[in-house]
């Protein structure tokens, strides 16, 4: 064994390290195999030393598994971002069911099946309609129109409606209410001029005056006009007179602390705008004015109640096999519904440019503003899309309603009409409008005045077997409340579960019998709820029980609606 200095020559106290062995047996120190020299071991560029890094890891057993997929990830990167992929098909993902607007190609798809069902018939969808009407017993209407005496008035309140005919409608309502609860005398309200409706029509164009005065005189004083002896101290002048700002829904009691002492002392008050400025849920004794006033004091004024109830009894004739029972339609599909809903129909260049139009002419810039994002697709699936004709002819006759039931249609100008219109026509060739059912001389009148118009639809659904609501609004709100009132408190209302139709209607491989048994359940669901009670936060227009009406066949339940 040889022997090793341990202090170099040098004179150093520090040792030198030795050299580290290298692991190949061929390059061992001294002499090798063959009796060559080891090489002498030339200095690593940087390239080198992470190269030789690089392989000595990935030559390691354990360092496969971690360096193989970084190795094959990276490859995969660089090769897809230098090499085209055109040769590989791409897939279009299927919109979600229910957001694109397919109806025509399902009812062309069903239509040879409904033209040869033949296991209904009008006569009997009419018959079988209303199973439930009075499942939970009748209602009649038990509204106390008796008060012992009138109090002095505490002065005059003056109100502004806004709105088209059903908002002026509700304004009129809460402002008897409020006009009884605080012992004062209404006037007549006075109807806003609105932008969109565009009718001047005055209180007494619209509804009866006198029979609105008669019929609360017992109740509230209701005068048509501010007498001139108050007008004086306002040189006449009623935008002089002090003008509450009410907020929306406002409870009862603010009028009793807030509005009731400023009466008092100016004796003449100005509410504008007056419309929901009241809220639904009041005592007692509060709902039994409007109640009053809604369900009997309203009531159309001659030359509307006339020319509509003409037109009740046409269409009785034209039902006459059907004992005189027929179906109304509440079709939302205008111009400006269909532009405001921001829903895609056919989708086409023409369609596009004229919402985009109706928008800016109805609504300038609103639906353009910055950061407002539009999606279509969203909409009808939540079930807010207006129902087409064509739908609302498929539904029906899923419903069990054939081709000899009679129709009527209340509805302004249809968008698109010659078009959209087609099919339903051809659904229900006996269709009806005000326009086929009056003559141009008859409808002359009333051609120019929204509101007008309005209520002789109003009256004709009213009186109708079955009233079916396609889109809300306050239009069927108003219906569903008064056809309660008159028809032992059942609104013999169809209100389909639209977030469900739309899943039907865009159902490719549905069959008519799957599809006629799935709205069946909707109509059938309708039946069942149509005596509903109101609860706390509900309208009253919609729901009159139990507040104005009593069950029949429970005496003992009766309520005095004066008592608070």
């Amino acid at each position: 064994m040889n022997a090793h200095n341990r202090i170099s020559s040098s004179g150093h106290s520090t040792p030198s390290p030795p050299t580290s062995p290298l692991r190949s047996p061929r390059y061992r120190h001294g002499k090798g195999k063959l009796g060559r020299l080891p090489s002498v071991q030339q200095p690593r560029t940087l390239a080198q030393k992470l190269a030789w890094i690089i392989l000595s890891v990935f030559f390691r057993r354990q360092g496969v598994f971690l360096v193989a997929p970084l190795m094959y990830i990276s490859g995969m990167l660089l090769y897809m971002g230098t090499v085209s992929f055109d040769v590989v098909p791409h897939i279009q993902p299927r919109p979600p069911p229910g957001s694109v607007y397919r109806s025509p190609q399902l009812y062309e798809k069903l239509r040879p099946e409904m033209d040869s069902d033949k296991s209904s018939s009008s006569a009997n969808g009419l018959a079988t309609v209303w199973k439930h009407s009075h499942k939970g017993g009748e209602w009649r209407p038990c509204i106390d129109k008796s008060m012992a005496g009138l109090p002095d008035s505490n002065g005059y309140i003056y109100v502004e409606a806004n709105g088209g005919l059903n908002q002026q409608r509700t304004s009129i309502c809460n402002a008897v209410a409020v006009a009884g609860y605080l012992n004062a005398t209404l006037v007549i309200p006075y109807f806003h001029f609105h932008s969109i409706w565009r009718d001047p029509s005055k209180f007494n164009d619209i509804y009866d005056e006198d029979h609105f005065i008669s019929t609360l005189k017992n109740v509230v004083r209701v005068v048509d006009k501010i007498p001139e002896y108050i007008m004086e101290r306002f040189d006449h002048n009623l935008s002089n007179v002090y003008n509450f700002k009410v907020k929306a829904w406002s409870p009862i009691r603010y009028y009793r602390d807030a509005v009731l002492p400023k009466l008092l002392d100016e004796q003449v008050i100005r509410i504008s705008p007056f419309a929901n400025r009241l809220s639904f849920d009041v005592p007692p004794a509060v709902q039994r004015f409007r109640c009053l006033a809604n369900y009997e004091a309203l009531q159309f004024s001659n030359p509307i109640a006339t020319l509509a109830n003409s037109l009740v009894a046409k269409m009785k004739e034209r039902s006459a096999n059907n004992n005189g029972k027929y179906v109304a339609v509440h079709l939302r599909f205008e111009e400006d519904m269909v532009a405001f809903s921001c829903c895609v129909f056919d989708g086409g260049d023409e369609e596009k440019k004229d919402m985009n139009a109706a928008r800016e002419r109805g609504w300038r810039g609103k639906f353009t503003k910055r950061g407002r994002v539009i999606r279509p697709g969203a909409i009808r699936i939540s079930g807010k899309c207006p129902l087409t004709p064509l739908e609302v002819g498929l539904m029906l006759r899923g419903m069990g309603f054939d081709n000899s039931t009679s129709i009527y249609l209340a509805s302004g100008k249809i968008y698109n009409s010659e078009k959209n219109m087609a099919p339903l026509l051809e659904m229900f060739p006996l269709l009806q409008t005000k326009d086929t059912l009056a003559s141009v001389e008859e409808l002359a009148p009333f051609k120019n005045y929204s509101s007008r118009m309005a209520a002789i639809d109003y009256t004709v659904c009213l009186h109708s077997e079955a009233f079916v609501t396609t889109q809300g609004g306050n239009f069927p709100h108003f219906l569903m409340g008064h056809r309660r009132y008159l028809y032992g408190g059942h609104s013999k209302t169809i209100k389909p579960d639209k977030k469900k139709l739309t899943l039907i209607l865009d159902n490719p491989n549905i069959g008519w019998k799957s599809f006629k048994r799935q709205v069946l359940s909707m109509r059938s669901h309708s039946d069942a709820k149509g005596i509903q009670l109101k609860r706390p936060n509900d309208s009253l227009y919609s729901f009159p029980c139990p507040d104005c009406m009593c069950r029949v066949n429970k005496p003992e339940r009766h309520r005095s609606l004066s008592a608070p």
